[in-house]
């Protein structure tokens, strides 16, 4: 087969990867097509965390016998016992002929060497095919795999003279409905939602998908001195979904066992230099609880912090057709007193939502991040 026709097989598994957006995490998206006398025969993906990989799935819907064809997939193939069996065994038990691999799987668990196994048994390998959409599909399982922190999105409402709420704190709403939908979206995207004290306590929000279908994120509340109101919605329906609240006081703190008794989990995180929950020592621990992306909605001191410490990978902004005048600021201080120490974006998308528009940037760093 030519380049050609490897690339566009590619295209249609890299579009069934995505069927699995917002179930397969801390999972990679993975979509596989198998080919055969210039047929395709099967296609599938990894559609929840715990089921069947891709290939499996592929190997399950195939129309007739897939000896000699040959296996399109995103990611390679895992080598390894997980909740499920490795999947280069069924390969190999299928006979297929060749395997097409977008992008190598940076797991040290298994990069490269499902690669070298399968040539090994006979079977040829051709990896590299749309590598870079490959990469961008799994932005979020990469950067987990490789810095062992989560990806971090930042997302904020602001007017377009900047503002996330009037002077006196008011901000719902300041986006349109259709935004707020958006919103939800990516809430059911991530693995976790963060905001700090003040948004809980000003705007009081549940932070759970209502508005589309997906599932509701780790709730995290950043709450140095433990100040938040046990009334507080994010409290008062812990039956939806796991609620964790960061503080830097210890348990025999009278309010850490008070929150503690309503059923939310309280986690004591060192302080930074300002005597608040250190983020990027609280990011260190959502990993190691397989948390593998962090949605951020605020509010400013969060987001100046994150923003500070280089600790955001993705920005979403959305900005609405409104002009208040004195306001709150998305983003505080960040100490940058010169342009060429800007943080530097790279827009993905611009989209029109409602009455508003939504900017998508990635954040540009040269290679802040380092495994804790």
């Amino acid at each position: 087969m030519n380049n050609v026709n490897d690339e566009d097989y590619m295209k249609l598994a890299i579009a069934l990867a995505r069927k699995g957006h917002g179930y397969v995490s801390p999972n990679p998206l993975v979509g596989a097509v198998i080919v055969k006398n210039g047929r395709i025969i099967g296609r599938g993906c990894h559609q929840r965390f715990g089921g069947n990989h891709a290939e499996i799935n592929t190997l399950k819907n195939a129309a007739e016998n897939v000896a000699g064809s040959t296996l399109y997939v995103t990611l390679e193939p895992c080598c390894h016992e997980g909740k499920t069996p490795p999947c280069i065994d069924s390969i190999i038990k299928h006979k297929i002929a060749r395997v097409v691999i977008g992008t190598i799987d940076s797991n040290p668990l298994v990069s490269c060497r499902s690669i070298n196994y399968l040539q090994s048994c006979g079977i040829e390998v051709k990896t590299g095919v749309l590598e870079k959409d490959c990469r961008q599909l799994n932005e979020v399982f990469f950067h987990f795999m490789e810095t062992g922190l989560p990806f971090v999105t930042i997302k904020y409402a602001q007017t377009l003279d900047g503002r996330i709420a009037t002077a006196t704190g008011e901000s719902q709403w300041i986006s349109s409905e259709a935004s707020l939908k958006f919103t939800h979206q990516l809430r059911a995207a991530h693995d976790a939602i963060l905001v700090g004290a003040g948004t809980v306590i000003k705007d009081n929000p549940e932070l759970t998908v209502r508005l589309v279908r997906g599932r509701n994120p780790l709730r995290v509340i950043v709450d140095s001195a433990l100040n938040i109101s046990a009334k507080s919605k994010v409290l008062q329906n812990l039956s939806i979904n796991e609620t964790i609240i960061a503080t830097i006081k210890k348990a025999g703190n009278p309010q850490f066992q008070r929150f503690s008794n309503l059923g939310a989990e309280i986690i004591t995180v060192d302080a930074d230099k300002q005597g608040n929950v250190d983020l990027k020592k609280l990011l260190s621990m959502l990993a190691k609880r397989n948390i593998s992306s962090v949605l951020i909605e605020g509010g400013s001191q969060i987001i100046t912090s994150t923003l500070k410490n280089n600790l955001a990978n993705r920005l979403v902004t959305i900005i609405a057709p409104k002009i208040i005048g004195s306001g709150i600021e998305a983003v505080g201080d960040l100490n940058i007193r010169k342009l060429r120490a800007a943080k530097k974006l790279s827009i993905q998308k611009v989209l029109r939502c409602g009455d508003d528009i939504i900017i998508d940037s990635r954040l540009n760093y040269q290679s802040d991040f380092a495994r804790p």
